[in-house]
């Protein structure tokens, strides 16, 4: 389960992260993915399952803000991450760091299994060949070139279990346990949920959309 909740957000703090990861253990989750080193650590101190850590940073000049930077990777190994997320696409990193140095130098120093955050197929084939241990389509919908795709990434999954050595993982749009069924069906080696569990905002809004004021006003902009 992905426990985390948008900026500004009242969920946003590390002892409530917490207690929805603990609610993850309790109900059977093999694992939680956390952003930020102050909720990681929360995290690490109240469950036992593995825990996938990243750090959002944005950064000019670069749109790639999933763990980007080899000092990003060592602060999540540091808070006590057993997996370390980051983004693997072919987009540039800040401060011009390679992907590829980035991986090695994570490899050689740090213990912990690197996951690929990957939009396409190919950024999958290159993660892998760069030596990391697990592949996850996190960012596909979210880059330039698969940004007008939508639903489950169930085609790149099933393209890159056929193609890579390493398990791969299905993260995104995955909001129903039929999807999830049919990510294993179609060889998930796992499968994270986050928005549809644990995003009140976007849950709440979805429900918000259908009351009468919110349709009536959605007609009027559509008739302007």
């Amino acid at each position: 389960m992905s426990c985390q909740a948008p900026l500004g957000s009242p969920l946003n703090q590390p002892n409530i992260i917490a207690a929805m990861a603990r609610v993850a253990e309790q109900r059977g989750a093999v694992g939680v993915r956390i952003n930020g080193v102050r909720n990681i650590r929360a995290v690490r101190r109240n469950v036992s399952i593995a825990l996938i850590g990243i750090e959002k940073q944005q950064f000019d000049g670069s749109p790639v803000y999933i763990t980007p930077t080899r000092e990003a990777v060592r602060r999540v190994y540091s808070a006590g991450a057993d997996i370390i997320a980051l983004d693997c696409t072919d987009r540039p990193r800040p401060d011009g760091q390679s992907l590829a140095k980035i991986i090695q130098n994570a490899k050689e120093k740090l213990s912990a299994p690197i996951m690929a955050d990957v939009a396409t197929l190919e950024q999958g084939l290159t993660a892998a060949a760069l030596g990391v241990d697990l592949v996850a389509t996190t960012l596909y919908g979210y880059t330039e070139e698969t940004k007008d795709c939508r639903g489950p990434a169930f085609a790149l999954l099933e393209n890159l279990v056929r193609q890579v050595r390493v398990p791969v993982i299905v993260e995104g749009r995955i909001h129903t346990p039929e999807q999830l069924r049919q990510a294993f069906d179609l060889g998930a080696f796992a499968v994270v949920v986050g928005t549809a569990i644990t995003n009140l905002d976007w849950l709440t809004q979805r429900f918000i959309e259908e009351t009468p004021r919110r349709r009536q006003a959605a007609s009027a902009s559509r008739a302007k």
